[in-house]
Formats: C-alpha cells, structure tokens, sequence
C-alpha cells in the first residue's frame, strides 16, 4: 500500500469544496449568523461602522453578512475555496448586499499569499479589477495604490486561520493580513485550545506520545493537527496552545492584546454551542 499522502492545502480547499462542507456552512450563514461572542468583540474593537475590514476565509458568508446587516458597509472578504464563495456571493444577492457602492466585495484568494502582488479593487462595482485574485482595495478619493495598510481591522474567524496546514503557512497568513492593515489596526480570530481542559491535556500528553514513537496518523504534519470526518465531510484542524500563538503573534508583526475561551465572553446559544466547540478568541493590534 503507497503512503498516505500528507495534509497540503489541495486538500484542505477539496475539503471545503466538498458537497457536505459546502452544505453545512452555507446553512449556517443562512441559519445562524454572527455569534453573541463574535458581534461583542467586533463592536468593541471595531465600533465604527465605516471601518474598512477584511475578513479573511469567509467561506458561505456567515460573518460578512452579519456584519453587513449590523451596518458594516466597507467589507472586503475573501477565501480560496470556490464553492464556498460562490455561496457567499448569492447570500449577498438574496440580501441586497450586492450591488451599489456599499456592496460586499468577494475575492477568490489564498491567506498565505497576500503578500506576492498588489491589487487594486473597484469600490464602486465592489468586484476585482480584471478578476485577480489577490486582495487589495482602493480607497475612494485616493490616489491608487497597493494592498499595504488598506484596511482598519481584519477578521479570519472560526478557527480559519487553524485550517491552513503548516506553522510557516500560518505565520505567512499573519504577515499577509499584517501588511493589508493600517499601524494600530485590530485583529480579531479564533484557535482551538490544547489546554483548556482536564480531558484535552490527557489526550494531548497521549498525542505526544504517539509522536514521539512515530505512531501518529501519517497523514499529519506536526504537533496539534487533527484530521477528522463529521457532519462537516472532512476536516483538517491544528490545535495550538496559547504560547504558540504568542509566539507566531510576536514573529509576525503583531502586538497581543487580549485573548480568552469563548464561554469568558459571553454565553453562547444552544444553536452556537451545537455548531460549534469551545474556542478561544484573540485580539491583537498591527505594530
């Protein structure tokens, strides 16, 4: 029997284009929207509706459109996996938020290579200038320039930046995301956390044994990732603890400013609580 090929981005964005997954998180853009804990930390550390965001791995919508309907009206978002956007694109038809100059601009885009080129996108047909694929907004007024310190915030939510395979292809997602944001702009995203229980600490010392003796699923490619199969089709998740995202913070330009477990922000409904588990939100600022 060949060897089992090891997680690589073709995988995780066939994942996402996958019926199931394209299924279940286009019925939570349409069903479930913002979280309560997601909506309290975007208000709070992005109160102005006239912010200009970028919200990195969007998928269906989900967030965007609960942004749009709070009154954001400067959204840039975008993902690399077709499906998804294209069911994000026809949520933004069914609510108006597709036409006009407070349009939601989607791009098809990979987090890990903002920073290869520089792209220019219409505000006022909210689409990309000659269908690239690299994000970049222009500032109405504004003298046209690249993607560097467009934006006022930028998102990359329920564990998004979690599902990119490799901590270099991490850190590469931050520096992109780093570069597209002002000096002083708020991040604001969501991991998995190794540590934050009794039962997870167990099975992670298990884990690191199975590493140790070379007996981990072979597909994985370090320490803390996951790959699974539930209701979601396939799924490859990495699982930090809070020191290695400190550290991919500091390596990456940004100043950490607050992180906590979900259930610290705010109670959650049972509809939340049953799409998703636990996650512990970060916060933190382009130096």
């Amino acid at each position: 029997m060949p060897p089992l090929e090891k997680i690589s981005p073709e995988i995780v964005r066939a994942d996402f284009n996958d019926l199931l997954a394209v299924v279940h998180y286009t019925r939570a853009a349409h069903e479930l929207g913002l979280w309560a804990s997601e909506r309290l930390l975007v208000e709070r550390h992005l109160p102005d509706r006239a912010a200009r965001i970028l919200e990195a791995g969007c998928g269906a919508g989900r967030v965007t459109l609960g942004l749009w309907a709070l009154g954001y009206r400067r959204l840039t978002a975008f993902d690399f996996a077709d499906e998804l956007l294209d069911q994000a694109r026809s949520l933004a038809a069914e609510r108006g938020a597709d036409t006009g100059p407070e349009a939601i601009t989607f791009l098809h885009a990979d987090a890990t290579r903002l920073g290869e080129c520089q792209l220019i996108v219409d505000t006022t047909q909210g689409a990309a200038a000659g269908g690239a694929t690299i994000v970049g907004q222009e500032v109405r007024g504004e003298a046209a320039r690249g993607t560097s310190g467009l934006f006022d915030g930028a998102l990359f939510m329920f564990n998004g930046l979690m599902q990119i395979p490799g901590r270099e292809n991490r850190r590469c997602a931050l520096r992109g995301l780093h570069r597209a944001c002002r000096p002083g702009a708020p991040l604001l995203f969501t991991t998995h956390d190794r540590d934050h229980s009794p039962a997870e600490r167990a099975m992670w010392r298990l884990e690191a044994l199975r590493w140790t003796r070379g007996g981990q699923d072979p597909r994985l490619v370090e320490y803390g990732d996951r790959y699974f199969e539930d209701e979601a089709g396939r799924t490859f998740m990495h699982l930090p603890d809070r020191a290695e995202i400190l550290a991919d913070l500091a390596a990456t330009g940004w100043q950490h400013e607050f992180d906590a477990m979900r259930r610290e922000v705010c109670e959650e409904s049972p509809a939340v609580l049953d799409f998703s588990d636990e996650c512990r939100f970060w916060v933190a600022r382009a130096g």
